[in-house]
């Protein structure tokens, strides 16, 4: 029994996705009390810009020829599709910046993507239950002034579920810049309210994650 667990904040000390995660996270720890956890933190751990094209460039050359940056940009990839496929369970804490996804997720995706077990012909992870904790400063849904702005929410879900084929469970919290930007003050109410709904559904998603058919067998 394993979870993994990745986080892609840029400020762990006041990370609202973090906080979200640890949520979901303890509540696979309290249903699975000797199970382990994998942490991969983009933040401390950042991935190198250049391995995504190394890894990909390597395929095109002989192996005894290829540099020692495909070399290792070929086994990190190898690394970070061991690990999702030898978790039982996947936790993603992955925030909105600047409208778009995370630069520290997409560089870590675009690089586990080469592993062909887990690229578009590949079945690994298919069905393997997931939570997805996303944050955003604003709030960008229907009807809202920025309605369309997020361009990350979308693409997650896309290449979480319809690319990896993972049973996915999103826990969304608008407008944590609330009590930061006072311009935002007007919505104090409004992002309460969000939050803690973002915490019931991190709890209870929790809770399902870990009574998941792919977590069940211990």
């Amino acid at each position: 029994m394993s979870l993994f667990r990745l986080d892609a904040s840029i400020l762990p000390a006041s990370s609202a996705s973090r906080s979200l995660a640890d949520l979901v996270e303890q509540e696979w720890v309290d249903a699975h009390p000797d199970s382990g956890v994998t942490r991969r933190d983009l933040a401390t751990a950042p991935v190198p810009a250049t391995a995504w094209a190394d890894a990909v460039t390597a395929k095109f050359v002989a192996e005894e020829e290829r540099t020692a940056g495909q070399r290792e940009a070929q086994a990190l990839a190898t690394t970070f599709a061991d690990e999702l496929i030898g978790a039982e369970a996947l936790l993603f804490a992955v925030p909105l910046y600047n409208y778009g996804v995370s630069q520290h997720f997409k560089t870590w995706f675009d690089l586990a993507y080469t592993d062909p077990r887990i690229d578009p012909q590949g079945t690994a992870l298919q069905g393997k239950p997931a939570t997805l904790v996303t944050v955003l400063g604003g709030n960008y849904a229907p009807g809202t002034p920025k309605e369309g702005w997020d361009h990350s929410t979308g693409w997650l879900r896309r290449v979480l579920e319809d690319v990896w084929g993972l049973d996915l469970r999103v826990v969304e919290r608008p407008f944590t810049l609330v009590g930061v930007n006072p311009a935002l003050d007007a919505f104090a109410d409004t992002a309460l309210a969000l939050k803690l709904k973002a915490e019931g559904d991190a709890v209870t998603y929790g809770r399902e994650l870990a009574a998941s058919k792919g977590a069940s067998t211990d």
